[in-house]
Parts: C-alpha cells; structure tokens; sequence
C-alpha cells in the first residue's frame, strides 16, 4: 500500500470513528432523556431502569454479530487457510466477549429492581448468556495455550465455528423454554416478567442506538485488526531474528 493511499484509509478511518462517537453521543441522549418512560411498569425504579434496554439490548446484537463474525471467518480460515481471516476471528471474537460482558452487566442492572435479584441461575436465558460468554472465554484462553501458529489458527477455527451453536441457542431460549426473561422480537415465555409496551419513539430509540454500536464495532474492529497485523509483523521479526542468530 502506498503512503498516499494509507494516508487517505487513516483519514476515513479518523472521520468514521469521529462520527459514531457522535452518534453515540446522540444515542445516549434519546435512550435516557428522548424515548418516553415506560409507564405500564408498576414503580418509578422500573421504569429507571427500564432505560439500560437500549443499551442492553444493543450490546446483546453486537456480541451476537461478532461471534457470527468469528464463526464466518473460522470457516474461511479452514478453506483459504489465510492468516488474515485468523486475524479477523480472533479480533472479533474479543470484541464479542467486550459486548456480551457489557449486555450481562447491564442486564442485572435492569434486573433488580424488576426481578428483585441481580442474577438467577434457574433462569434458561441468562444461563445460557453466561456460557455464551464463557464459551468464547475459554476460545481466547485455548488460542493463549498454543504456541504454533498454524496449529493455534486450524484449532480455533474448529472451536470457533463449534462454539457458535451456543448463540442461536441463547437467542431462542426465550421462545422455547419457560423464563422470566422478557423478548424483545417476538412472543416471549408466559412467566416473563419486566415486559414493557413500545411506544415509536422506543422502537425508533432502539433501532438507533443498535445502529450506533454497530458503527462502534466496525470501528473496534479495524482498529483490533491493525494490531494484530502489527503483533504478527513483530512475531515474524522476532522469528526472523532467531533463525539468523
């Protein structure tokens, strides 16, 4: 790549990163201040908390979207067996786990005044949640236990298309099994419980602020990616290096 062209791409880049900080910005402005309460939840508390949906929810899609991600470019790892696609697995994989610990967290935060409890393992959603995120946990921590690059890449690759199964899993779980967990698309469970009416200033909130992480992870992303790209160029140097010693 050229030094013109490179200069133009960190250009876009700074732009794009510049714009969905705003948008960001504006996001948190509608899910906490524009979108209405929502006023058939039965205490002032609830109706507080109700406000994490947003960011809870979008979090929730973000992380589903990168384990997609992984899960697309294990596949093409094992076909191409080019290291940029182990690059991308991997890069949005961390992003993913990032995401799904941000929508757990937030979950319990909308959990407790509406459940009364932070967290409950009876419950098939949020279990299922939580292994989502220790599945992928465990998916960095095999990639750290192997040194061979190659073997560290095929190894991955079959674990992170595998481990993807979890999260259709986690997506369902509140259409076919009984919890408490409310849905946001579809019918969910009759003992869910924290269900709330969305009025078009909420779906509008919510259609936002899953646009703006979205634009937030296509930023995380390139920028995980150019340091993997960096940290390949210092482990082939530092190869390099050995061999001539």
């Amino acid at each position: 790549m050229t030094a013109h062209k490179r200069s133009g791409r960190e250009t876009f880049w700074m732009v794009f990163t510049g714009i969905t900080g705003v948008l960001i910005l504006i996001g948190v402005y509608m899910s906490l201040i524009w979108a209405p309460t929502a006023l058939n939840l039965p205490t002032v508390n609830e109706q507080l908390a109700q406000r994490v949906f947003y960011f809870h929810v979008s979090a929730g899609w973000v992380g589903y979207v990168a384990f997609g991600v992984t899960a697309v470019a294990s596949v093409l790892y094992l076909i191409k067996r080019s290291r940029r696609f182990d690059n991308l697995a991997v890069s949005s994989a961390e992003i993913g786990v990032v995401f799904t610990a941000a929508n757990l967290v937030s979950g319990s935060i909308w959990a407790r005044p509406t459940w009364n409890t932070w967290w409950t393992w009876d419950d098939p959603r949020l279990t299922l949640a939580a292994i989502v995120l220790m599945v992928y946990i465990a998916y960095l921590m095999l990639r750290n236990a192997i040194d061979d690059p190659e073997r560290k890449a095929r190894l991955a690759s079959i674990y992170g298309i595998v481990g993807f199964i979890s999260v259709p899993l986690s997506f369902v779980s509140v259409r076919i099994w009984r919890t408490i967990h409310p849905a946001v698309i579809g019918t969910a469970s009759a003992s869910s419980q924290g269900g709330f009416d969305m009025s078009g200033n909420m779906v509008i909130t919510l259609l936002f602020s899953i646009f703006t992480f979205s634009l937030l992870y296509f930023v995380l992303l390139h920028y995980r990616l150019c340091l993997e790209d960096q940290r390949v160029e210092l482990e082939e140097y530092k190869m390099a290096v050995m061999a001539d010693s």
